[in-house]
Formats: structure tokens, C-alpha cells, sequence
């Protein structure tokens, strides 16, 4: 055991943990809607989320979100994954200090229905953005901009 300690590096600084959350959409303007996961343990066990999750180590961050996303919803879309921003307010994530990237895709019209739930995710369900239900984290935040930045292009 000795010998795996003298191996972690140590940091004048503390680190935070780094998370990717991604941003879904489909359909147009009047009737876009987001897909979002029902947590299935905690924090915020049973509350909606965007889908995403915790970096592994050497992995680059869009391919965690697209990992985590085909995870948490079985979606696995090949368009591009556009970078929208990232977020690390202190108290964001009750586990601790943690920075999001958030990643948005838009998909086209009826683009699919057959979501579920996996991994850490209890289900996915499409939800209509104008209609968001409560959401955990800092997500209502993460959808709101997200959206802005589909609305844009």
C-alpha cells in the first residue's frame, strides 16, 4: 500500500473533479425538446438531469460525453458535439468541487424516440423545452444556455 501512495502525485493546489454534461435536442424552434435523465442514485436520486458524468482518467472530454450520453440514454448521435461552455461555481455539485463542460447536439425532427434509461440513469424521456420540470445540479442553468446556443446557430 505504501508503494501505491509514493506513486500519487501531490499538487501544491487542490484539484477539482471535472464532469461533462450534454445538452440534446430535437425538433424545431416552436416545439424543441431536451432529453433529460432521471437520476437513479445520489445526489438528487429520483430528479431530472441532463445526461453526463465524471471524466476518466487520458480520456478527452467530448468523447465522454459521448460515452456517457450512449450510457445514460442509449443515444449515440454522430453528429458533432459543440463545446457551449463551462461551469464551476462553488456548491454546484453537493459531492464537492466539481467543473462541468457542457456540450450541446441538435438533432432533427423526430429524431429518435427510443431513449432509455442505463447505467446510472433510472430512464430518459424527451421533455418539451418550454415545459422543464425541476432539474438537479446547476442544470436548469446548463439547459437555459444550451438552448440560447442552439438558438443561435
Amino acid at each position: 500500500m505504501d508503494a501505491i501512495l509514493l506513486c500519487m502525485p501531490t499538487y501544491e493546489y487542490p484539484r477539482p473533479a471535472v464532469t461533462v454534461d450534454t445538452a440534446v435536442f430535437r425538433g424545431p424552434s416552436h416545439a424543441r425538446e431536451l432529453l433529460l435523465v432521471r437520476r437513479g442514485a445520489s445526489p438528487y436520486a429520483g430528479m431530472w438531469a441532463l445526461p453526463g458524468g465524471f471524466l476518466e482518467p487520458d480520456e478527452p472530454l467530448e468523447h465522454c460525453a459521448r460515452r456517457e450520453l450512449a450510457e445514460e440514454t442509449g443515444l449515440a448521435p454522430a453528429g458533432r458535439f459543440a463545446h457551449v461552455g463551462a461551469y464551476g461555481d462553488p456548491g454546484r455539485d453537493p459531492r464537492g468541487w466539481t467543473v462541468t463542460v457542457l456540450f450541446a447536439v441538435s438533432l432533427g425532427a423526430g429524431e429518435p424516440d427510443g431513449v432509455a434509461g442505463g447505467d446510472d440513469a433510472a430512464e430518459a424521456v424527451w421533455h418539451p423545452v418550454a415545459e422543464l420540470p425541476p432539474l438537479a445540479f446547476d442544470h436548469e442553468r446548463l439547459a437555459r444556455d444550451a438552448e440560447a446556443w442552439v438558438a443561435s446557430r
